[in-house]
């Protein structure tokens, strides 16, 4: 992902708020149609799925229930991250370590306790703290490993026990009585009695005697959904099948690519026991265990029965790292190849077998395969050839996979194109018909990561309203747009858990919870049909209102970087309307968010923050060029030029070196909503050079220069609001069920005539669900059902009835049908 991702426009509209009052006329009655006797298309099997990858502690510290972090020390230097030396009473001693990242083998990574002193009463040992403490559950029992071996005259025992994080309590206790003098793996149980459930426990392996023991891969379960040895989360798995999911993308993402070629996804060091799993650096930095790997993604599917979609390294990484296609790729191909043979082969093929000796002789289900992730992003514009390479060799060997696309490309025809979209709720909703013009004569869509992004870290109601108008759109579309996928899916909602804004599931340790787009999910998941209905709305006395042109003033900004400006001067018809040099302070200039302060005859950012804002000049300002210098300290990306600057919230920018430095585009900020607009260009700042910043403004045209040299440009066109209701219907077939799914965007409720044209028979009352509340209401682990479905009843008179939609709401209804009249 690459926050924001967002379709490329040369025209943007008047933001369409959620919420927005539209006026529907006193006394109107606004109409619905669903045309049951005119059956549309066949809604793909596989369209509600999820997407996954290791991002916000999805995994560890998330739905992977290893509760021990840094369970084989290999994350940091030294390999002691998260473990801590404990000597209680008389005890002494000390901990060591043989670990860290470099160490090419994790057979390598050992801790070491030593005691010189110890009994019973008195133990010296390692005390891990989890992820986020560990968490405990009263009448639980819990499940650990370890390898150990003794030395130095000390044989046994090795008591392993569950504590709180004080070591004071102590809740439960299992011992291993001898450790042999070779490495060994020893089990134990332990199982909590009457305790008050704790986030904060921690986990103490420890000698009562004087000697040595060394140990590695320690681990702790608690149970696991459908009990799997290495396995998952039971809440959060339960909260997954809710969503009625029929795919699964694995394994990301980012996470696929890596950083860098080394830091990728290298499936083969994720299979087999987990002891002989070296881990690697996650893209979203910190280190992934590989405990869920691939066989371990597999399982996932098979327990909540879906199809794994599995995406394969294709030679890129975000560092724009990447193989060129040909003999240097060849590799690359052959892994994939394995890869697939892995999933899908029998015992008798080479990887069918280790599959087998991992323990899963049956192959795998498998469709589709997906050919890197976002390689729009490759500045090598290599993966055309990539791609082709790819495509040739797994088509050879398997004709009916489906190949699916990532960018743009020519040389093969992809059976699949995956596209992403991360903006605001307004333009999700804006944009539910983006795919009804669209071509049925080219490839198929996969819409492989989308989200309204507002919340954190997790979405309000207001982006579960954007989300479920951009759904029906894509059901609607169902005959072209294939899959679907939420992403981010988790998020560990702990200090620190979180690396993306707007996440569909959060958690910590002991509770987890759905945010209102996750019940948008899970409400569309559960009500679909196998074929489109056509809807028609009209709304009564819809009257809109377009924007008036263009005007504002101003502005400067960064996104976590340092910078200054000087020299700011604002043009009209040869006249100067603005002028600021700043060697006299900041004159007029006013200071949002940000550290700001004149330095040197420059104005000056200088805090880390991620959008920082400062404006001058008259909001009546329409045609005019505004220039300014521009350096770079320090930090991650480049500048901000606002322009059309109406508040902190409301204003035009120039992004220039954004999304980590690499490219330019330009933005528009209604109200907190973003969207990008024109074409984008690759730009990065380099940091203690001015740069010239010249931006015309011209009617609706905006032309953005850098050095003298035309970047960025775009039309910026008022247009009319977002629509009040969106709709999309579906059925089982004749004489089955009908589903109705309304979202109504704005702040009335909003009478209707539903007609259900052709259907027979039906019964006197429908049954549904409606989501409905405070658009800033969120969902958290205090409040986890803050917004959340409602059961309703409708009374059904016959094909025609009426119903009042709530003001902000998301229904979904259920109609029970004999067939066709």
């Amino acid at each position: 992902m690459n926050l924001p991702t967002s379709l490329s426009r040369a025209v943007l509209g008047a933001a369409a708020t959620i919420g927005t009052a539209l006026a529907l006329g006193q006394g109107g009655m606004s109409q619905i149609r669903v045309r049951v006797d005119k059956p549309g298309v066949t809604i793909s099997p596989t369209f509600y799925g999820l997407m996954t990858e290791e991002i916000n502690h999805s995994y560890d510290g998330g739905l992977y229930a290893e509760l021990l972090q840094n369970r084989s020390f290999r994350d940091g230097q030294t390999g002691s991250q998260h473990w801590s030396f404990l000597a209680k009473g008389n005890a002494a001693g000390g901990l060591g370590f043989a670990g860290g990242s470099s160490l090419p083998n994790a057979l390598e990574a050992i801790l070491y306790v030593e005691a010189s002193k110890a009994d019973k009463n008195s133990p010296v040992g390692a005390v891990n703290d989890g992820f986020w403490g560990v968490p405990l559950t009263p009448h639980t029992t819990y499940r650990s490993s370890l390898y150990a071996k003794s030395s130095s005259g000390f044989s046994g025992p090795l008591t392993v026990s569950l504590q709180s994080a004080d070591s004071k309590q102590v809740f439960a206790t299992a011992v291993v009585p001898k450790v042999s003098r070779e490495w060994r793996k020893y089990s134990v149980t332990l199982h909590t009695g009457r305790i008050e459930s704790t986030t904060n426990g921690r986990f103490f392996v420890s000698i009562s005697q004087p000697g040595k023991v060394e140990l590695r891969d320690l681990s702790l379960f608690p149970p696991t959904f459908n009990n799997r040895p290495n396995g998952n989360r039971i809440d959060l798995m339960k909260m997954l099948g809710e969503m009625k999911p029929s795919f699964l993308r694995l394994p990301g993402g980012n996470y696929l690519e890596g950083n860098t070629i080394p830091e990728r996804f290298n499936w083969k060091e994720t299979i087999g026991d987990t002891s002989n799993r070296p881990g690697h650096q996650c893209p979203w930095g910190y280190r992934s265990s590989d405990g869920l790997g691939l066989l371990e993604y597999l399982e996932w599917c098979e327990d909540l029965h879906m199809q794994p979609l599995l995406a394969v390294y294709a030679g890129y990484s975000l560092a724009q790292q990447y193989v060129a296609p040909g003999p240097k790729l060849t590799p690359y191909v052959e892994d994939a190849l394995d890869e697939i043979e892995y999933v899908t082969g029998s015992v008798q093929t080479k990887w069918g077998a280790i599959r087998a000796k991992n323990g899963h002789p049956k192959p795998f289900p498998l469709a589709y395969i997906e050919v890197g992730n976002e390689d729009q992003f490759d500045r090598s514009q290599s993966y055309d050839g990539r791609f082709a390479q790819f495509y040739d060799a797994i088509k050879a060997r398997w004709p009916k996979l489906q190949i699916i696309a990532t960018a743009p490309v020519r040389s093969r025809k992809p059976d699949v194109v995956d596209d992403h979209y991360y903006r605001s709720a307004a333009e999700m909703a804006r944009d539910s018909g983006h795919y009804d013009r669209y071509s049925r004569t080219g490839s198929k869509i996969f819409v492989g990561e989308w989200a309204s992004i507002g919340g954190n870290p997790t979405p309000t109601f207001k982006e579960a309203i954007g989300d479920a108008a951009w759904l029906t759109g894509l059901e609607r579309n169902s005959d072209l747009v294939v899959m679907e996928a939420y992403a981010p899916l988790m998020v560990n909602v702990n200090p620190g858990g979180s690396q993306w804004p707007t996440n569909l599931i959060g958690y910590d340790g002991l509770s987890s919870f759905g945010s209102p787009s996750y019940y948008v999910q899970a409400m569309f998941g559960q009500y679909t049909g196998k074929v489109v209905l056509p809807v028609d709305i009209k709304l009564a006395g819809q009257k809109l209102k377009l924007l008036p042109a263009q005007h504002g003033g101003i502005g400067l900004g960064t996104y976590t970087t340092n910078a200054e400006y000087k020299d700011a001067k604002v043009t009209a018809e040869g006249k100067t309307l603005y002028s600021e040099d700043f060697s006299h302070g900041a004159g007029d200039w006013k200071f949002g968010a940000g550290t700001w302060r004149v330095e040197g005859g420059a104005l000056r950012q200088s805090s880390n923050r991620r959008e920082t804002h400062a404006s001058a000049g008259n909001l009546d300002w329409t045609d005019y060029t505004y220039e300014v210098k521009a350096r770079k300290i320090s930090g991650a990306e480049g500048f901000f030029i606002k322009f059309h600057v109406l508040s902190a919230q409301d204003f035009i920018q120039w992004n220039i070196g954004g999304w980590g430095n690499s490219r330019s585009a330009i933005q528009r900020h209604d109200g907190g909503e973003i969207d990008e607009i024109g074409d984008s260009s690759d730009t990065t700042v380099v940091s203690g050079r001015w740069y010239d910043l010249k931006v015309v403004l011209t009617g609706s045209d905006v032309k953005c220069y850098l050095d003298g040299k035309l970047v960025n440009e775009a039309t910026v066109v008022p247009r009319a609001p977002a629509s009040a209701l969106y709709a999309a219907a579906s059925s089982t077939g004749n004489g089955g069920d009908v589903f109705l799914k309304v979202v109504n965007v704005s702040d009335g409720d909003i009478s209707t005539e539903i007609n259900l044209d052709g259907a027979q028979g039906l019964e006197a009352t429908a049954q549904g669900w409606v989501l409905t509340g405070k658009l800033e209401d969120a969902n958290t682990v205090k409040e986890p059902r803050k917004v959340a479905p409602k059961a309703i009843s409708v009374p059904v008179s016959g094909q025609t009835f009426e119903h009042r939609f709530p003001a902000h709401s998301v229904t979904v209804l259920n109609f029970k049908t004999s067939g066709l009249r």
